[in-house]
């Protein structure tokens, strides 16, 4: 065979291996391409399912608190009212068959009433799960803990109305600009982030998951996407636990509500409106009224204690919903209003 021949096979041979490992690579790049593809969809669509889910649970625990502090804010007309009688016997704490409720302190009822009203001022535009947070957190608790001393040295506790937001405000912001703290500006974004309530209600995890980037090589990039979507499967039965709780929560701290509210209602007509003052004064119904109201008092700050939620044990860990605690203060508060108020528990 004639060389050019020979060479013109060969080059014929050549082209079409080259073809076929070209054909090879663009086939294996478009599996690669693909299970990118899946592996994308796949953590975008478990991301989605959880913003969705965190978003009707935070609403849940956002209502929850936002009661929470509404109610825990009144205290302080109770007190004022209750302090108006002369003559009255103390109140000591509620004890029977296991259940207690908290003697009425009335300095302890002010402190957490001005600390919910000041929280209550700052959660204007606040993010999603903010009240949620503080609820998650123990509303009585984080009340008190917005308290604490002005740059002035005055107890923000003895302050009222706006120097009192101010003052906290500036506190949660490390103290006043001139002292070299932050001020209120920071303050407040403090309050609408530091507690945001995608941190408090679900903890850490959350963060590195829905951060996540999916590896260049598609095998492992695959393997990360399932590990995400596997994360976020545990976290939304979490969210759902939690909302299902908090719905359950807020059913019941309302029922207290407006039983409370009518009981309040009749202790001012008496006090407030007929200006009936002297404990020896009272007739025994209007003496069941004052002991019916602390009673309510106490379960609604009772309630309004409770840590909804328990912080993981690691940064990166899922947070849980504090059963024990709730099932607790549930049956207790229950129990109470079967015994006291029968007639009004369905």
């Amino acid at each position: 065979m004639p060389l050019p021949i020979i060479l013109g096979v060969v080059a014929a041979v050549a082209a079409t291996g080259g073809t076929g490992a070209t054909a090879h690579g663009a086939v294996n790049m478009k599996k690669a391409k693909d299970t990118l593809k899946r592996a994308t969809a796949l953590r975008d669509e478990a991301v989605k399912d959880f913003e969705l889910q965190n978003s009707v649970t935070s609403a849940a625990m956002d209502e929850l608190g936002t009661l929470e502090l509404e109610i825990c804010s009144q205290f302080q007309e109770f007190s004022d009212v209750l302090e108006k009688i002369q003559g009255r016997p103390e109140f000591k704490e509620y004890n029977k068959d296991g259940v207690s409720i908290p003697k009425y302190d009335p300095e302890e009822l002010k402190k957490v009433s001005v600390g919910a009203s000041v929280i209550i001022g700052g959660l204007t535009g606040s993010a999603l799960g903010t009240a949620g947070g503080f609820a998650a957190a123990g509303v009585t608790t984080s009340a008190v803990m917005a308290l604490g001393t002005a740059s002035t040295g005055t107890a923000i506790a003895s302050l009222s109305g706006a120097a009192a937001t101010n003052a906290t405000l500036a506190a949660l912001g490390g103290g006043a600009v001139a002292a070299g703290g932050g001020g209120m500006a920071l303050g407040s974004t403090m309050l609408g982030v530091s507690t945001a309530g995608i941190g408090i209600l679900v903890g850490g995890i959350i963060f590195s998951v829905t951060g996540s980037a999916l590896s260049k090589k598609a095998d492992e990039a695959y393997y990360q996407a399932m590990q995400i979507e596997h994360q976020i499967e545990i976290i939304n039965r979490y969210l759902v636990r939690l909302q299902t709780y908090a719905r359950h929560y807020y059913d019941l701290l309302s029922r207290v509500k407006v039983i409370y509210d009518r009981e309040f209602s009749k202790l001012k007509a008496v006090v407030v409106d007929n200006g009936k003052t002297l404990w020896s004064d009272f007739t025994g119904e209007e003496k069941s009224v004052v002991y019916n109201t602390i009673l309510l008092v106490g379960l609604l700050y009772k309630m309004c204690q409770v840590t909804l939620v328990n912080k993981a044990e690691n940064e990166n860990g899922v947070n849980s919903v504090n059963v024990t605690a709730i099932d607790k203060c549930m049956n207790e508060v229950t129990r109470i209003l079967e015994e006291n108020f029968e007639s009004e528990v369905a």
